[in-house]
């Protein structure tokens, strides 16, 4: 699942950010992303598209986004949401929060017995009509492009699209030590998984009554500190804040005014990706500090995306649990007073 791996050799948590980009515990807005862009020569290629051609489909898709933005319904409640690799972890955490606050919810994941166990559990306890699940491996546009079918036919459309699903292959160890397979596995989870998602959700958001928000999970990397053992997956996710500013960029270079992507960065959670890698005297400390349950995590996250269809906003946000302001707030704690020490690992 997309959370946080602890950091290693120094404080480099994703969300320990410099002390000048401190930000309040609460939704917190990046910067609008640059305006559009002056017009370029025509340059033409043998067997390639003309720029002409590729900016006469960049202004048919902004006047399809005007007209759907002209006609857009209000999003309120109740929300349908979609959710990538939400059978467990903060991804099915995050799901029973939206069931919680009454919205629909699609959940999937690679593994069929994951996705039925967890449709189960959730309706035994939400209800029948209101959660809905299939097997989806983002790393497949197939798979992808049926997870948007199955969404149109159970709920019609989707207001909030969840990029949770990420992968560190549970390794922990230097990048020189690590196989293709693991590589593989990270890279075409993390980064065209996450590609393949945002193209197929934006595609589908387009022309829906009430527009729609996708939100792409960060991780340990996404500010650019090191990421020792674990270099591969922090490079995906320091890819992941790239790519949410580069779509941003587009849709407004396309005038799309019904859709928006943002990041959301849900800090240290006390998954098996990250409990997987819990042996060092480094990790222990950091996860005693800084982690929290992914219920805990869960509950705060949702409140704020749901803040956002409900101010009928459509501008850029940049959801953050652990803020560097709290995270060096319980490291000072630890160091002073000794909070958390051995609450979830003894530490030597």
């Amino acid at each position: 699942m997309a959370t946080t791996p602890f950091p290693a050799l120094s404080i480099s948590s994703h969300s320990l950010s410099s002390p000048l980009k401190f930000l309040p515990a609460r939704t917190s807005r990046i910067p609008s992303p640059p305006g559009a862009l002056t017009a370029p020569r025509t340059l033409i290629f043998p067997g390639l598209p003309s720029c002409r051609s590729i900016g006469r489909r960049s202004r048919n898709i902004g006047r399809i986004s005007a007209e759907a933005a002209t006609n857009r319904e209000p999003m309120v409640p109740p929300y349908n949401v979609l959710i990538t690799g939400s059978t467990k972890g903060i991804g099915y955490s995050l799901a029973k929060e939206f069931l919680i606050a009454g919205d629909n919810v699609i959940v999937c994941s690679r593994s069929a017995d994951r996705v039925e166990s967890a449709v189960q559990n959730l309706k035994q306890e939400f209800g029948e009509h209101c959660v809905w699940g299939t097997v989806c491996d983002v790393r497949e546009g197939k798979d992808v492009k049926a997870l948007v079918s199955f969404a149109r036919d159970k709920l019609n459309y989707i207001d909030i699209w969840i990029n949770n699903a990420g992968s560190n292959a549970y390794s922990y160890k230097p990048l020189a030590e690590t196989t293709d397979d693991d590589l593989m596995e990270v890279v075409a989870t993390n980064t065209l998984g996450l590609m393949i998602c945002c193209r197929e959700a934006i595609n589908m958001m387009l022309n829906q009554p009430r527009g729609g928000h996708i939100f792409n999970i960060d991780g340990a990397g996404s500010d650019g500190r090191p990421t020792p053992r674990f270099a591969a997956y922090g490079a995906t996710k320091r890819s992941v804040v790239h790519l949410t500013k580069s779509l941003q960029a587009e849709l407004q270079m396309q005038d799309v005014k019904n859709v928006m992507v943002h990041n959301l960065s849900p800090g240290m959670v006390t998954t098996d990706l990250l409990m997987s890698g819990a042996n060092t005297k480094q990790a222990k400390f950091f996860i005693n500090i800084l982690a929290e349950p992914p219920e805990v995590v869960a509950e705060y996250l949702v409140r704020c995306i749901r803040s956002v269809p409900a101010r009928q906003s459509m501008k850029p946000t940049y959801i953050k649990f652990l803020t560097g302001l709290k995270a060096y707030s319980q490291i000072f704690s630890r160091l002073a007073f000794g909070a958390r020490r051995n609450r979830y690992l003894i530490e030597d």
